[in-house]
């Protein structure tokens, strides 16, 4: 076994334990398998109240990371209304040893189950029109959402796709909107729609969400056409290329580092057929 291995099962024990201190705390009774987050960075079970039934999420962040947008973002969304989506209901925080901040959410539970175990969509995720109809719906509706919370701004676009793409890319963001940020598979449930993890919530460049989503599923490629063609008005546009690039470039930055690999090769022609038009 690799010390990075062993390293990764004593973590995961480690938030194990956590959950189950937030458990405690909360007077809830776990039920059934922990789910874990991107690299172990946050755990979650369903759990049982006096009130019914519940989602515990405890994220885990190093001191200086565990402030600002993202931090907040799960509660704030609770701002967010008239979309099927998780209410936080408290709230507990603790320090680990100076080390990290942990906080632990209690969240009312959606039904059903998500879209894919993964982000990316490598399956037919057999969706009724109805719910590709919610989708568009919500999408539309968050986009008018006031807040000041940054998802990305222009230096960060622009950071972003010069640094993958080079000086010549096209980085300009002409219309800004409210996005949930990480619209991928495992973060939509299904049968009925619903919408989860709200950390990176915030204003960005139009069209950020469908390109997001899009970009998800190139390993589905009839899917895809359907994000496609549901969103072609924001995805062909000159700013829906932009938003597409800066997508591409923060997704081509994970498969670096070592995410999603079978992803590369579409992101990247992808990628090529918006830089030539």
């Amino acid at each position: 076994m690799s010390d990075t291995t062993d390293a990764d099962e004593q973590f995961a024990a480690w938030m194990r334990d956590n959950l189950a201190h937030a458990a405690d705390h909360f007077g809830l009774v776990l039920a059934g398998e922990p789910v874990y987050g991107w690299r172990l960075r946050s755990i979650g079970s369903r759990a049982y109240s006096q009130d019914g039934d519940r989602w515990l999420r405890v994220v885990s962040q190093e001191l200086e990371w565990a402030q600002g947008d993202h931090w907040t973002g799960t509660l704030d969304a609770n701002t967010v209304t008239g979309i099927a989506k998780p209410r936080v209901l408290d709230v507990y925080e603790w320090s680990e040893f100076d080390w990290r901040n942990q906080r632990a959410e209690v969240m009312t539970l959606l039904s059903g189950k998500p879209c894919s175990p993964t982000d990316v969509l490598r399956t037919d995720p057999d969706l009724s029109d109805t719910w590709w109809e919610h989708l568009a719906q919500a999408l539309d509706q968050l986009s008018r959402v006031p807040t000041s919370r940054v998802n990305a701004d222009q230096a960060k676009v622009a950071e972003r796709i010069t640094e993958r793409f080079g000086p010549n890319a096209d980085t300009t963001v002409t219309r800004w909107e409210t996005v949930h940020g990480d619209l991928h598979w495992s973060n939509l449930f299904r049968p009925q729609f619903g919408l989860l993890d709200w950390e990176l919530w915030g204003r960005g460049p139009e069209g950020t969400d469908a390109a997001t989503l899009y970009c998800f599923s190139l390993a589905r490629p009839p899917t895809a056409e359907r994000v496609r063609a549901l969103f072609a008005d924001k995805l062909d546009s000159r700013g829906g290329r932009v938003a597409q690039l800066c997508v591409i470039a923060r997704l081509l930055r994970r498969i670096d580092g070592g995410d999603f690999p079978d992803l590369a090769d579409p992101l990247a022609a992808h990628a090529e057929t918006l830089l030539r038009r």
